[in-house]
């Protein structure tokens, strides 16, 4: 894989500050040959409950104001859920194409989570409209893909699709936890989504496992002990 050290970030000028995700990533295998290139990350590996969610967004790269479109974009874990939700309808406007793939609770049982996130993203890239040249993904790697990939640690931190991706599929998790809320009351997934919070210990303790809990985390081999 080529280095990306002396690509233009294809920043917006005077928008957007160093700890910013750019381009620098996506334009280097831009170069290299690779047209088409899809972000790839994924949110829901530490929950209790719930599944794995992961999205792949291809951005157009010939678009010159590309980074000023998607000012603002970067790993959702640094975002307020008001403004992921606010982000998520211009990420669908601007990209070529946005996938998303999950894996199930039973999956991260039945595979571990690694395998499980691998499935979730392998859905993700195959639920893209058309098929893509490269990926950057990040921290995983996907070895039952064909396709030249570049893994990355903090990707979602350093190059804008895969920033993107991060906030596709959180707000598409989150969303789902939220109906899983009415359809298993008294958990409260809708605020805490699946993830180990008192309140959903106690939860727990009171009303047993869900049918979306994973059985195989150990809040959850205490709760059946």
């Amino acid at each position: 894989m080529p280095s990306s050290g002396s690509v233009p970030s294809g920043r917006c000028r005077g928008a957007a500050s160093r700890s910013e995700p750019d381009l620098r990533e996506e334009l280097a295998l831009l170069t290299a040959g690779y047209v088409h290139v899809a972000g790839v990350d994924e949110v829901g590996r530490g929950p209790w409950a719930g599944p794995v969610c992961a999205a792949a967004v291809v951005l157009p790269l010939d678009q010159c104001d590309l980074p000023c479109l998607l000012a603002g974009v970067r790993d959702s874990k640094q975002l307020a859920t008001s403004r992921r939700e606010a982000l998520f309808p211009r990420i669908l406007a601007v990209a070529r194409s946005v996938g998303v793939g999950w894996a199930t609770p039973a999956a991260v049982d039945a595979q571990g989570i690694v395998c499980a996130t691998r499935q979730a993203m392998m859905r993700a890239v195959e639920a893209l409209d058309s098929p893509v040249d490269a990926l950057v993904i990040d921290y995983v790697e996907l070895p039952d893909s064909h396709l030249p990939q570049r893994s990355l640690a903090k990707a979602d931190c350093r190059c804008l699709s895969v920033a993107a991706a991060s906030v596709v599929a959180k707000v598409e998790r989150d969303r789902l936890m939220r109906q899983m809320d009415t359809a298993f009351p008294g958990y409260g997934f809708a605020a805490h989504k699946g993830y180990g919070t008192r309140q959903h210990r106690d939860a727990l303790a009171r009303l047993g496992p869900s049918p979306i809990h994973r059985m195989s985390w150990k809040p959850l081999r205490d709760v059946e002990g």
